[in-house]
């Protein structure tokens, strides 16, 4: 896995990248009451909004991570928000891209940097 400055996970399966939420933002979060999910088939640049997560303390943003194409989205989260706290790195992931080059994801930070950085 991979991880951004923005406590997003990154998961390659295939050809595809799976995106969701560290379990310490989730943490961060508390409760996680609504989630709003991006279109599929929607091209994303970097930084760019792509979901809305509110929860009993706050809402935030979820930026895209790189540039890519939004191909899937866990309709699940819609239905019940709260499976982000529940299981914030496996059945939470909020959407999947489809990338140009794999390689960006060697500019992301590794399991040993994130935990520095949340220290």
């Amino acid at each position: 896995m991979k991880y951004t400055k923005d406590h997003e996970w990154l998961r390659v399966e295939g050809d595809l990248v799976v995106v969701g939420i560290t379990e310490h933002a989730a943490t961060q979060l508390g409760d996680v009451v609504f989630v709003e999910l991006p279109e599929p088939d929607t091209m994303v640049a970097e930084g760019d909004e792509v979901c809305v997560i509110e929860s009993v303390k706050a809402a935030s943003d979820i930026l895209a991570p790189v540039d890519g194409e939004i191909v899937a989205v866990n309709q699940k989260l819609v239905d019940n928000p709260g499976l982000v706290n529940e299981d914030p790195t496996g059945t939470a992931w909020f959407f999947k891209m489809k990338l140009d080059d794999l390689g960006v994801l060697d500019q992301l930070m590794d399991e040993d940097e994130y935990q520095e950085l949340i220290g």
